[in-house]
Parts: C-alpha cells; sequence; structure tokens
C-alpha cells in the first residue's frame, strides 16, 4: 500500500472518528481467522477501528505494522489502544482528497 499525505490523514481521521471498533485484538493475539476478519472488514468498510485488549502482549505499534503489512493496508492512527486502518476496496467508497 502506498503512503498516505497528511491531508488524506487527516480526513481518514475525521472520517474514523465515529466508527465503532469492528475487530479486537485479544490474548490470542495475531491468528490466521484475525487477519480473515480484518480482510473482510476492510473489503466492506475500506475504513476501521482495531481495538487492542488488556490480553494482549505485543505494543501496540507493533500489532498495527503487522496487520497493515498482513492486509495490505495504511496505517491511519494509532490512538490508545485502539487503531485505524485503511486499504481502498475496488469499488472505492471513499474519495481521498
Amino acid at each position: 500500500m502506498e503512503s498516505l499525505k497528511g491531508k488524506q490523514v487527516r480526513y481518514l481521521r475525521s472520517l474514523g472518528h465515529h466508527l465503532n471498533p469492528v475487530v479486537m485484538v485479544g490474548r490470542s493475539e495475531i491468528s490466521d481467522t484475525l487477519l480473515t476478519s480484518i480482510d473482510q472488514a476492510l473489503n466492506s468498510h475500506e475504513l476501521i477501528k482495531i481495538k487492542i485488549q488488556e490480553g494482549c502482549d505485543l505494543p501496540r505499534q507493533e500489532v498495527a505494522d503487522i496487520l497493515a503489512n498482513r492486509c495490505g493496508a495504511a496505517v491511519v492512527q494509532i490512538l490508545g489502544k485502539t487503531i485505524l486502518l485503511y486499504r481502498r476496496s475496488e469499488d472505492a467508497k471513499i474519495n481521498l482528497p
């Protein structure tokens, strides 16, 4: 995935502000099932929030990098224990500035 420009990141952060987390990373951390769930969510929504639960032992930056690399997405924001990921789908719903 190509990197996002500053204006695009700000726009996506504003869109993601009102989203609820659709995937939770917990004690089992990063599994194939989790990656499949994230991939499906990105295909249907393009922009998703992921919540890191207390049981996860990996640092949040590492979790975000692994998920983004394996799913071909861009990390838009890491705020607390919440990660915002973006990946353009074939029928783009979000028009980036």
